[in-house]
């Protein structure tokens, strides 16, 4: 067993650059057969470093967070051959959230919680990303998470299907370790073979037409170079309500 931690305390876990690069540059180095994927202290993960955005260019500049290193990064967990274990050790937001479901299982603390923001920034969510989400809790729940952008607990996240297992926060780690120690023990051919089988049937099933993918692509391109979206980050970085335009 291999275990990886997201290391950002100063940004709450938030997934910049250096987190999302190592991510994709040392899970292909691993040979356990099976990997726990954890945050540090009371978070996960925050999600996306919205804070260095900034403004003016800021379509290029999340589009350049986003659509690379966070996408290679969600790309080598799904091509990761062993089962990957996300071990949910505080709030779990946005792309922090995203990043937990393309784990393979998912055990979260009870003090956890879980919600989608892009509601509250202005943002249109990649369809590839909705997809992870429509294919762990299905349409209405994800409805339900995206559209009110309010959180969930760990029950609720249990009883969604959105994880796995809850444990108490001095369980966590011992809950996550006994899961991927008996993850480990089986058939490798096998936990390989699945994973791969499972993998290739979700794909098959959630495919666009093209047209229909460049039309979802320039709606989220579309939302990155908005008024709503310029003012959606300020309003976080400035903890006040937003004021939306619709532009």
């Amino acid at each position: 067993m291999a275990r990886l931690t997201i290391s950002n305390p100063e940004k709450r876990g938030a997934l910049d650059r250096p987190i999302l690069d190592a991510l994709a540059g040392t899970l292909p180095q691993l040979t356990a057969r099976c990997v726990v994927l954890t945050g540090e202290g009371t978070v996960f993960s925050a999600g996306y470093d919205v804070g260095d955005l900034g403004d003016g260019t800021v379509a290029e500049r999340a589009g350049a967070l986003v659509a690379n290193p966070f996408e290679t990064a969600l790309q080598a967990l799904d091509e990761h051959p062993w089962p990957v274990v996300a071990a949910l050790n505080g709030h779990t937001i946005g792309g922090g959230l995203e990043l937990a479901l393309a784990c393979d299982l998912r055990v979260a603390a009870e003090p956890a919680t879980f919600g989608m923001p892009p509601g509250r920034l202005g943002l249109v969510y990649s369809h590839t990303g909705l997809r992870r989400f429509v294919d762990a809790i299905g349409g209405p729940r994800t409805r339900e998470l995206f559209l009110t952008a309010t959180r969930i607990d760990s029950a609720t996240a249990l009883a969604w299907g959105l994880v796995n297992r809850v444990a108490g926060t001095d369980q966590l780690s011992q809950a996550a370790i006994a899961l991927a120690t008996e993850i480990a023990a089986r058939a490798p051919l096998a936990q390989r073979g699945n994973k791969r089988v499972i993998g290739a049937l979700l794909d098959g099933r959630a495919t666009v037409t093209d047209a229909i993918e460049r039309e979802l692509l320039a709606l989220r391109v579309d939302s990155l170079s908005s008024d709503d979206f310029r003012e959606g980050l300020r309003a976080f970085a400035e903890k006040r309500p937003p004021q939306w335009t619709g532009r």
